[in-house]
């Protein structure tokens, strides 16, 4: 991991955006609590097993959270550009992290730690809003990838993502993917082929 010392305010404000609409003034007084970052490829971010206290805001490339399952990582979800890691259990109660990210490409990110968020929410009420609706996406986003599970066949979460998140199917390989949705290679390379295949009039 380096640590670098510039920041370029248009990639915070491009997260920030995800969450709340906030006044110049206040993104000017949260800037200098952003800490730049940039992991190489295969580089821990958070670790299980240690606890999450820190929010990290992604500026390029993507990560993976995984856990190990019966000895084997099983991907429990992907983080790309804009989005927003951390453990939110471990953030909250501080308590640790029951999974592991790690970068899957080099990765430019934006890391600012809980004290300093509560110090700068204690200065500035307005980001507490934005900071309340960053945790909402967050959970929104592990909520359905629950009922991906619950619901939907193999198949079914296949098309899902081809639907709803094209960029998975386009950036992660096919062993990792196969992960993530719970399935065998061959199998998902099965349901890959036919999808790809053209309907015989």
């Amino acid at each position: 991991m380096i640590i670098l010392s510039y920041l370029r305010m248009e990639d915070i404000i491009k997260n920030i955006k995800q969450m709340s609409v906030l006044s110049a003034e206040s993104i000017a007084f949260m800037l200098p609590f952003f800490t730049k970052l940039e992991y190489r490829k295969g580089e821990e971010i958070i670790k299980e097993g240690k606890p999450c206290q820190s929010l990290y805001m992604i500026a390029q490339g993507f990560c993976r959270a995984y856990n190990v399952q019966n000895g084997e990582e099983v991907n429990l979800e992907f983080f790309f550009e804009h989005e927003t890691v951390t453990n939110k259990n471990s953030y909250l109660f501080n308590k640790p992290s029951d999974f592991t990210v790690v970068a899957c490409e080099p990765m430019v990110v934006y890391k600012i730690d809980k004290a300093d968020i509560l110090y700068v929410i204690g200065q500035r009420p307005e980001i507490e809003l934005a900071g309340k609706k960053n945790l909402e996406i967050i959970v929104a986003k592990q909520e359905r990838q629950l009922q991906l599970f619950r619901i939907l066949t193999a198949k079914g979460r296949y098309e899902f993502l081809e639907k709803n998140n094209p960029e998975i199917l386009q950036r992660i390989s096919i062993s990792q993917l196969a992960s993530y949705l719970g399935v065998k290679r061959e199998t998902l390379s099965r349901i890959r082929n036919k999808r790809m295949r053209p309907a015989i009039l």
